[in-house]
């Protein structure tokens, strides 16, 4: 059962959604994959101005809460960037350092613990498969196309479970 004495979520994915990774992507092109210098750079992340924009309009009616990829450990570069970013204060869901599932399995997972408690008035991220899986189990969708596709990321994402 929903709890409708809380404000409604609004749910950020941060990678290509708030934070540009184009700086980053050399180190998911080569083999292997180098994901500590990839995470190592993220603080350096420029931000994203129609992610960011959207994050503080919904701030005005939702309580604002990240859904990432990226793995545990990298917890308190990911807040300190949010914070220089501006960014409303909100919950932050990482995943376990040795989960390498896809993240469209894991993100769904959140989402439905969340939307047992909360209403979910929207996810936004920028991974087709995350979307298209939220938006099949019932939840309202904003695709964040402002960054370009990335094919290693992408790649990444579904078959490494890696962000």
């Amino acid at each position: 059962m929903t709890d409708s004495s809380k404000r409604p979520l609004a749910v950020f994915d941060l990678d290509n959604t708030l934070a540009d990774t184009a700086h980053r992507q050399r180190f998911l092109e080569r083999k292997p994959r180098d994901w500590d210098a990839f995470f190592a750079a993220a603080p350096h992340d420029p931000p994203i101005p129609e992610g960011i924009s959207l994050a503080l309009e919904s701030a005005k009616e939702c309580e604002v809460v990240y859904l990432t990829g990226r793995p545990e450990r990298c917890r308190s570069d990911t807040l300190d960037w949010l914070t220089a970013q501006g960014l409303p204060d909100g919950r932050v869901y990482m995943r376990r350092n040795d989960d390498r599932r896809p993240a469209r399995r894991t993100k769904l997972e959140i989402l439905r613990r969340l939307a047992r408690t909360r209403d979910i008035r929207v996810l936004v991220d920028d991974d087709e498969l995350v979307c298209e899986d939220a938006q099949r189990a019932g939840f309202t969708v904003v695709r964040a196309r402002w960054t370009g596709p990335y094919a290693a990321l992408e790649a990444a994402q579904e078959g490494e479970g890696r962000t």
